[in-house]
């Protein structure tokens, strides 16, 4: 099978896979749409802000943006903009982990605070979401020898 057969299943089946996570962010839009907020399609992805994904963003979580399976919420489009490296690297993962990605992402926070680290930025999801990130801005900078993931 071609490489791009492999990467063609690999993308048919990563949607249905995360898809139990991608449900919960479709309230998320719903809700956002409902409110006043803006939703649109990105690269796979669909991205709400303002209305319903401001308040929660705000109010219960404290980011600026936050993925549930393909689905970004963020503050303001420009938070989207500004999270959607690494944002993105998270809708990867969702793809990897599927449903299992919530609870190894709470257990990757607490094994961190276990180990007296930060439960956030020492997560181990949120440290590979950082890698992915740096490796795309450099990608995008045109750096010799550096090659981004998104390629």
């Amino acid at each position: 099978m071609g490489e791009s057969r492999i990467a063609a299943w690999r993308y048919a089946w990563a949607f249905p896979w995360a898809f139990p996570n991608t449900a919960l962010g479709l309230v998320g839009v719903l809700l956002t749409h409902l409110s006043g907020g803006e939703v649109r399609r990105y690269q796979g992805t669909l991205e709400a802000s303002g209305g319903f994904a401001r308040w929660f963003l705000r109010r219960v979580v404290g980011a600026q943006a936050m993925t549930l399976g393909h689905v970004i919420l963020g503050v303001t489009p420009l938070a989207l903009l500004r999270c959607r490296a690494h944002e993105r690297a998270h809708v990867r993962q969702y793809e990897q982990w599927g449903p299992f990605f919530l609870p190894a992402y709470f257990l990757a926070s607490f094994w961190a605070a276990c180990r007296g680290r930060h439960y956030y930025r020492d997560n181990w999801f949120e440290l590979d979401a950082e890698r992915s990130e740096r490796s795309e801005r450099a990608a995008r900078s045109g750096l010799p020898g550096v090659r981004g993931y998104w390629h």
